[in-house]
């Protein structure tokens, strides 16, 4: 099995769009204030009961006080967070790079739409009878997950366009009108749409179990096959499996990206990728209004 994944997402740096990649990275290294003030005061509270012993000193009132106080001063932390934990992404477009952008969503809403929506993981060629008969005549092995599909934005980020975001292991991808942010834990990058490459094409795929709704049942195999394609009669359990059509698809970059998507039914992803391309290549800068932390705007 070869592991499918992105490089480092900090070399993922679209020119048009450093000033806010750097922003948000500065803004997800500083500690939150919520948690900080809250726990502190909690924890203040309860040394200083301890402290007293159970007697009727001052130090258990001030430690009562302190606990009462820890949710308060946790939603101030918060609050605080707000402006010192969070960048602004502003966008003005023109009516065609409006419309372009609203087919975007229109598609992904397709693939979000799908039964079935998998991240590959890793894969592998079958190069041995004994694995190809334990894996009902796959010619290659998957590992896959379930991916993640919604509309929303970093917690460090606000924005007046709350974009599709892909979610592929531990990454997540958001579609903007003019670049795809790309979050990896707590670190971030840009890939700009004339780097990045989507390729798609349609796989065959041998479901152990039940296959989604809205998946295209092209055939059928054995559990443990023989040569010739048919169940191997030394097996006494040798279930009968579906294999489905899917689509596949592969988002590269020249910056590092590498990352594999399945999705349960054919043509959309194609569909997706055609709005895409279709977006306007010129720099995100055209287009926004502001990059900057709420302190500064």
């Amino acid at each position: 099995m070869v592991e499918v994944t992105s490089g480092d997402v900090l070399g993922m740096r679209d020119s048009s769009v450093i000033e806010l990649v750097d922003d948000l990275n500065a803004k997800q290294a500083r500690i939150p204030l919520g948690p900080l003030l809250g726990l502190g005061t909690a924890g203040f509270g309860i040394l200083a009961m301890l402290a007293g012993g159970g007697q009727e000193t001052v130090a258990p009132m001030v430690g009562a006080v302190a606990l009462l106080s820890a949710l308060p001063a946790w939603a101030l932390g918060a609050w605080l967070d707000q402006s010192l934990r969070r960048s602004v992404l502003f966008y003005n477009l023109d009516g065609e790079a409006s419309a372009k952008f609203e087919r975007v969503t229109k598609e992904f809403d397709a693939l979000k739409a799908c039964r079935g929506r998998w991240h590959i993981e890793a894969g592998g060629k079958v190069t041995d009878l004994a694995t190809w008969k334990r894996n009902a005549g796959a010619g290659h092995l998957v590992n896959r997950k379930n991916a993640r599909l919604g509309y929303n934005l970093p917690k460090v980020l606000r924005s007046n366009i709350t974009p599709p975001a892909l979610g592929l292991g531990r990454r997540t991808f958001y579609f903007f009108p003019e670049v795809v942010l790309v979050q990896d834990g707590k670190r971030f990058g840009a890939v700009g749409y004339g780097d990045l490459e989507i390729k798609y094409q349609q796989s065959r795929f041998i479901e152990d179990g039940q296959p989604p709704g809205d998946a295209q049942v092209v055939d059928h195999t054995w559990q443990h096959p023989n040569k010739s394609g048919g169940p191997d009669r030394r097996f006494k359990s040798n279930r009968r499996l579906p294999i489905c059509l899917y689509d596949v698809m592969h988002l590269s970059s020249r910056s590092g990206v590498n990352e594999l998507a399945e999705f349960s039914q054919i043509g959309i992803v194609q569909r997706f990728v055609a709005t895409l391309r279709d977006l306007p290549k010129r720099p995100a800068s055209e287009s926004l209004l502001a990059i900057s932390s709420p302190s500064a705007s």
